[in-house]
């Protein structure tokens, strides 16, 4: 006589598991950069003085579509997440989630997100969101298997967040916005080539067409990050220059100086491209936009 033991997985913690999977779905750590974009956006746009409410409500609206295009994307993606060692563990790969109910997630966050933003916020807001993304989504996604330009591509979605939460306050698009949504784009060649050049070999398995992966040598991938870190320097100090005092000129010193420590890693990058040197540039990278962002917040206090 033999006997077989059954595990039975607690509701709570099967829950549990469920809520993690759905909330992996939405690549946190992307969604939580955009949150940040969007309120740095809106205490810019508005010189420190945005309506509370008003960007809570954007970045709630915000988060929802991001949610969505995040989903959207592991969807189409499901196949190839599956040939890589850094997505393979992924909700739908691992078969953790089914297609139907990613895309029914993805649904119901676009339709929720884009009516909170319509009524709660204002219908331009609502606009940039829509086109972050359908260029995240719908162009993006699709591209990186067909062209090394995806990268450009997907630098603008990463951008127009900034438009979302300037529109939000209702202050008009002006130079500031547009540098500051430059900044956004430019910032991410460098933090880009250095991920794509540490999972290079990754991305070609998968059959991504990274710039890494059709120029193994990486020069390419250097030369793109040198060239985006040399102009992000000008760049990063426009959203100040109407704004004569103290903290601005502390803000332009403060800005050169961390846009001159990331074109240096950027630089060394490109001489000799190391795995060792592009996780360089990625910290560099992860610190400089943060900072520059905080910097940018606290300008009209000081």
């Amino acid at each position: 006589m033999s006997t077989t033991t059954i595990t039975l997985t607690p509701p709570r913690t099967a829950l549990l598991s469920r809520v993690r999977d759905y909330v992996e779905l939405t690549k946190p750590r992307i969604a939580v950069l955009e949150l940040v974009v969007v309120l740095a956006a809106a205490v810019v746009a508005t010189w420190g003085q945005p309506d509370p409410w008003v960007v809570f409500h954007a970045l709630v609206g915000t988060l929802l579509v991001a949610a969505s295009a995040s989903a959207a994307n592991q969807w189409i993606e499901r196949r190839l997440d599956a040939r890589m060692t850094r997505t393979a563990d992924r909700p739908l790969p691992a078969g953790r989630l089914s297609s139907s109910e990613a895309l029914a997630f993805a649904a119901i966050t676009l339709v929720i997100g884009s009516i909170y933003l319509a009524s709660l916020v204002n219908l331009a807001s609502l606009g940039w969101a829509l086109a972050t993304w359908l260029v995240y989504v719908a162009a993006y996604t699709p591209l990186k298997t067909a062209s090394p330009a995806n990268t450009a591509v997907g630098a603008i979605a990463g951008a127009l967040p900034v438009l979302i939460g300037w529109t939000a306050t209702g202050a008009a698009l002006d130079e500031r916005a547009l540098a500051l949504t430059l900044v956004l784009f430019l910032w991410q060649f460098p933090h880009f080539m250095a991920i794509a050049w540490l999972f290079r070999h990754e991305y070609s398995r998968a059959g991504h067409q990274m710039l890494t992966v059709v120029d193994p040598s990486g020069r390419r991938a250097g030369w793109q990050a040198v060239l985006s870190a040399l102009a992000l320097i000008p760049v990063s100090i426009v959203p100040v220059l109407d704004n004569p005092g103290l903290g601005s000129v502390l803000f332009m010193v403060l800005a050169s100086l961390l846009g001159l420590g990331q074109l240096a890693l950027a630089a060394a990058f490109w001489h000799d491209s190391t795995d060792t040197r592009a996780r360089l540039l990625l910290r560099a990278s992860l610190v400089y936009l943060p900072t520059l962002l905080a910097m940018l917040m606290l300008v009209p206090w000081l």
